[in-house]
């Protein structure tokens, strides 16, 4: 499985001759989804979920689909019917030749005064990869790579560390780090790595790795 970073949260899965995108947001490239076989929402944050972006690439490949919550679901589903599966903690399903079991039901407290949105994490091809949104959801099953989110309005690097103990993946992927300036990034890389007990890794946006 080849592994390619994109800007903030999204990520591009590809294997096999399938390509499965997660989470091509806001912040992430025009063209993050396009070309993609799946795409998989999170939820329905702007910096996760774009309709421009996700239109692009519906346009752009007639046999695409998404898979995501109803709060995304109800928003892109009527521009293409049948394309758009709403699922939810507990589901499973193939998409683009990877398998995928859904976890978690509600994004991280921001503030105790702002409403949690739903938010839901997948966990690929048995435990090969695990993106969980705006969560620090555990998915109760062992996983080797974990997309970290690094740095959030709703966390703080302890917490994150603590999540990479209670995972305890192989390996950690940064991502949600768009708000992470340069001068912090290896103060995140050295407590990170030498704190949370896994492998903890970064890729440029637009760099890939194998898996």
């Amino acid at each position: 499985m080849k592994l390619t970073k994109k800007s903030h949260a999204c990520v591009r899965l590809e294997k096999d001759g399938g390509t499965l995108v997660i989470d091509p947001g806001g912040f992430s490239e025009p063209d993050a989804a396009v070309g993609a076989d799946a795409i998989l929402v999170t939820h329905e944050h702007p910096d996760h979920f774009d309709e421009g972006r996700l239109r692009a690439a519906m346009e752009h490949s007639p046999g695409a689909r998404i898979w995501t919550l109803a709060s995304v679901a109800g928003r892109i589903a009527a521009a293409f019917p049948g394309r758009v599966h709403t699922v939810g903690h507990g589901d499973t399903f193939t998409a683009a030749g990877f398998d995928v079991e859904v976890h978690g039901e509600l994004h991280a407290v921001i503030h105790p005064d702002i409403p949690r949105v739903t938010n839901v994490g997948y966990l690929v091809d048995g435990g090969k990869v695990f993106h969980p949104g705006d969560a620090l959801t555990v998915p109760g099953r062992p996983v080797e790579t974990l997309m970290l989110p690094v740095m959030a309005p709703w966390n703080k690097i302890a917490e994150v560390i603590d999540y990479v103990r209670e995972v305890r993946p192989r390996r950690a992927y940064d991502v949600h780090d768009a708000l992470l300036t340069d001068l912090a990034r290896p103060i995140y890389d050295r407590q990170i790595g030498a704190l949370a007990g896994a492998e903890h890794l970064r890729l440029a946006p637009g760099a890939s790795a194998d898996l």
